[in-house]
């Protein structure tokens, strides 16, 4: 898949990645072997035919390979942009054994990008159950759930506290990577199949809990949106951020397009950012657009990073430094920041998950120049709404206590994505979010249900 040179993008905030033609897409599903026991499905957490839906491809069946997402998968075009596909259905596809496995997440951006363009067809809908489900919070997960209880037949209202939906998808990760027409076109369909929306509406405080409670059957995903912070001096100076903050203004305040719109976000003109996940590529690469001199700074080598490595080649691409084995220790200024006092990191062992261990070299200080300090080291579960909740489980981490199934503590009330599992990836999210509506339909209204088949 084709991208934009960087000497261009690093000037806005349009999308990178330029997507397969369709010549292309044919020619790559061509490729698919077909397998009689295909690995590939058993990598996608939300359980997509991909065999089937990569055949309609290669015979030109555009529509066909669309139902056949669409019927386990009501976000495709969001999937097919941000899934670590590598990692999941494309890491078990058996072509990578020797040679390049099938480009799974390309196809399926294609197929869900041919979709909108030429009109999109829902799935079929259930007869209405006469129950009423609530579901806390808009995200890949909240957005799951809505669609597969909407199918199911139940009423469903999905409540947002901000003022639009999409939680991760909408405020934390950039236009560059996930452009905002395309959340908002796939939200679009969800709420199609009769998903009631209320946005600034914040359960435990606007709703009351009790509120919440009575209805048939409640899915709680909050998300994981309480950041880390690393405890060092400074972090009170003006100027040092959260990611979350800091790609929140960005997405919702406009801040891409200063001056146009006055977004209270700092323009740095040299920006340190500690981390080495997909966020902290996401905040160096939204602050080099905004013009600075951006510097990532992480503890570990860059082969331990767990970011994507497509991310990683896509930030130094665009003239973003790296210094790795280094950690932040100070950030320096009096009222407002004007560097970081860094410490050099030296191996000493190995982790249980395969990665490096590292420890301080001792008078190894130097300064690293910055009048913005972003950190991107992590997230927690938001504890708001769980700590309004009687009797309501939570972990050390402040995560909901949930079963295989997602059941809480509290019967009737269900829990999936971040909150339940921390800060995970986009699919997983879903993934969670999916098993656990299946579980809330056979509560509500029983096993064996036979329901509309959406598949070819």
């Amino acid at each position: 898949m084709g991208k934009r040179p960087a000497e261009e993008r690093i000037r806005d905030f349009r999308e990178v990645d330029l997507g397969l033609t369709e010549e292309e897409s044919v020619a790559e599903a061509q490729r698919c072997l077909q397998c009689k026991k295909p690995l590939c499905v058993s990598g996608c957490p939300v359980n997509i035919d991909i065999p089937a839906f990569v055949l309609a491809v290669a015979e030109e069946r555009f529509a066909d390979a669309a139902r056949i997402i669409r019927g386990e998968n009501m976000l495709p075009a969001i999937c097919g942009r941000v899934c670590p596909q590598e990692q999941q259905c494309e890491g078990e596809c058996v072509m990578g054994v020797k040679e390049t496995p099938v480009s799974i997440g390309e196809l399926e951006r294609f197929v869900a990008d041919w979709e909108r363009a030429k009109g999109v067809t829902r799935p079929v809908v259930a007869a209405p159950t006469g129950k009423r489900v609530a579901i806390v919070g808009s995200g890949p997960a909240g957005l799951t759930a809505a669609s597969e209880l909407a199918r199911a037949g139940h009423r469903v209202t999905l409540f947002e506290s901000l003022h639009e939906a999409g939680g991760v998808l909408t405020y934390g990760i950039p236009e560059f990577r996930l452009p905002k027409a395309v959340v908002r076109a796939e939200i679009a369909e969800v709420l199609g199949l009769g998903v009631e929306l209320r946005t600034n509406h914040l359960v435990g405080r606007s709703v009351p809990v009790e509120e919440l409670l009575a209805y048939d059957a409640v899915f709680i995903a909050t998300g994981a949106g309480l950041p880390f912070f690393m405890g060092i001096p400074g972090e009170h100076l003006n100027g040092v951020y959260s990611a979350n903050e800091f790609l929140t203004r960005v997405n919702l305040m406009h801040a891409e397009r200063f001056p146009e719109y006055d977004t209270p976000v700092k323009r740095g003109h040299r920006v340190a950012v500690v981390g080495g996940g997909n966020v902290a590529m996401d905040a160096a690469r939204v602050a080099r657009r905004m013009g600075a001199d951006v510097t990532v700074i992480y503890r570990r080598d860059e082969e331990d990073m767990p970011a994507r490595r497509p991310e990683v080649v896509n930030t130094k691409e665009e003239g973003i430094r790296f210094l790795t084995c280094v950690n932040p220790v100070r950030v320096l200024g009096s009222d407002r920041v004007t560097g970081i006092e860094c410490i050099r990191m030296e191996p000493c062992g190995c982790g249980e998950d395969g990665r490096g261990l590292y420890e301080c070299r001792q008078g190894s200080e130097f300064t690293v120049e910055a009048d913005v300090f972003i950190e991107a080291i992590g997230t927690s579960p938001n504890p708001l709404l769980v700590r309004c909740l009687p009797d309501f489980s939570c972990g050390r981490k402040g995560n909901a206590v949930v079963d295989e199934d997602g059941r809480t503590s509290i019967p009737h009330v269900f829990a999936g994505g971040d909150i339940a599992t921390g800060a995970a990836t986009v699919i997983w999210a879903m993934g969670g979010a999916k098993r656990a509506a299946k579980k809330m339909d056979e509560m509500l209204c029983g096993k064996g249900r036979t329901m509309p088949n959406n598949s070819l």
